[in-house]
């Protein structure tokens, strides 16, 4: 049972509608909707019954309510007290990051925050799926582009550069577009699984985004510059991932004239952790240490 969980249910009843609560809370109603129907299953009972006007809660809710207010209160009285009697880093940090990210930016990072700060535990799970910070458990999470999920607090910890590129094969083969506008012409090598895709580019001195297709779409970074390199057509992706294959010319450099704007890289958390000395300090880390670095 997740203490988020709780505290969505708390705010559920209180604000007796979903859309209420996720106004309350700054959640989406679909969010503050799942949630409490995924505590609902995992208790195997039914908490509240829905109907078109409002929400009412059953004897089995008002029970979990009242221990879950004692609970929260409890652990809200702990948080307060620890946080104002240790001012550093301490603890279990649990993070979820990308996969091409953790291998080649982070790795090193927490190494050395755990150098620094002995108080510290990290419990990393490297994967370029989107986890569901809440309801997995995870403290925070790094993440890499657009900000679709409004329900967590997000700082902003640097800028990634971003690549078109292809083979020189491919180039060769179908030419090097003119422009953005022409890629409808190319076969485009795509991140993720929604459709359609878009990539941003500088046209003119303002960003447009240009649909793209191709055969290829998947959510891993090395997979899509290792099919570029291939020869299987166009990427466009973080500097860090392309920079070597960049380096001895198994990928080039195109549409550099409308160079995509950067990626932002941030740091994710749940509004309750904001307090968190541990979270505080290691998204300032992570700033501090990637400020200025060229090939991100």
């Amino acid at each position: 049972m997740q203490l988020d969980d709780l505290r969505i249910f708390l705010a559920t009843v209180d604000a007796q509608s979903f859309t209420a609560a996720s106004r309350k809370l700054s959640l989406s109603k679909q969010f503050v909707s799942r949630r409490v129907m995924a505590l609902e299953a995992e208790l195997g009972v039914r908490l509240l019954v829905r109907n078109t006007r409002k929400l009412a809660v059953t004897d089995l809710g008002r029970e979990l309510y009242d221990r879950a207010r004692r609970i929260v209160a409890e652990v809200e009285d702990a948080e307060q007290a620890m946080s104002s009697q240790h001012a550093e880093p301490r603890g279990l940090l649990r993070v979820s990051a990308p996969m091409s990210f953790g291998m080649t930016h982070l790795s090193p990072l927490v190494t050395e925050f755990l150098k620094r700060n002995d108080a510290v535990r990290f419990d990393i799970v490297l994967s370029d799926r989107s986890v569901d910070v809440i309801g997995e458990g995870f403290d925070m999470a790094i993440r890499i582009g657009m900000l679709a999920d409004s329900t967590l607090i997000a700082q902003k910890i640097a800028d990634l550069h971003v690549v078109a590129c292809c083979s020189p094969g491919y180039r060769r083969r179908r030419g090097e577009p003119s422009s953005p506008l022409e890629l409808d012409a190319h076969e485009c090598l795509l991140y993720g699984h929604e459709r359609p895709v878009t990539w941003e580019f500088v046209i003119g001195g303002a960003r447009k985004a240009v649909e793209v297709d191709g055969r290829l779409h998947v959510n891993n970074g090395e997979l899509i510059r290792d099919a570029a390199a291939a020869g299987l057509g166009i990427a466009v992706l973080p500097e860090f991932i392309v920079a070597h294959a960049l380096k001895v010319g198994t990928l080039v450099a195109v549409l550099q004239a409308f160079e995509p704007p950067p990626f932002g890289l941030y740091a994710v958390y749940p509004q309750h952790r904001q307090r968190s000395s541990t979270i505080r300090a290691f998204t300032s880390f992570l700033r501090e240490e990637l400020a200025g670095k060229t090939a991100i």
